[in-house]
């Protein structure tokens, strides 16, 4: 987080890289004790799979992160809106789960912020074939 709990660049970068650390206590760090992430799957296509707080979250990446151990993020790019209350992040993701075909996936992350911390993090992307 940056001293004065602006959302800048950096901090999206700082996220990111402890996304590609598999840093799980590093990456929520980043988030609010309250915070949801909407997932690009679900069980409706109106509303994606909804993890509320950091123990949900913390335990779908640590499995997915040991189905995918190279998953990694790549070619970022970030948007801040002009009050700093939301960002976009463009990425691809790559990595070879242990029981399947390698992934390349355009997407993106919507963050929304509060006093410097993710409060919601939704998520979209394309399978690229």
């Amino acid at each position: 987080m940056t001293d004065n709990n602006k959302v800048t660049i950096e901090l999206l970068d700082a996220i990111q890289d402890a996304f590609n650390r598999h840093d799980v206590d590093g990456i929520l760090s980043y988030f609010t004790d309250d915070c949801e992430w909407l997932m690009a799957r679900g069980p409706d296509p109106w509303e994606a799979k909804r993890l509320r707080g950091k123990p949900a979250i913390a335990e779908v990446l640590s499995a997915r992160y040991a189905v995918i151990p190279d998953m990694r993020w790549v070619d970022m790019s970030h948007f801040i809106s002009p009050d700093g209350s939301k960002a976009c992040s463009e990425w691809t993701v790559k990595g070879t789960p242990k029981d399947g075909d390698p992934i390349n996936w355009l997407g993106c992350d919507v963050w929304t912020f509060a006093n410097g911390l993710v409060t919601r993090k939704d998520t979209y992307w394309k399978f690229i074939d």
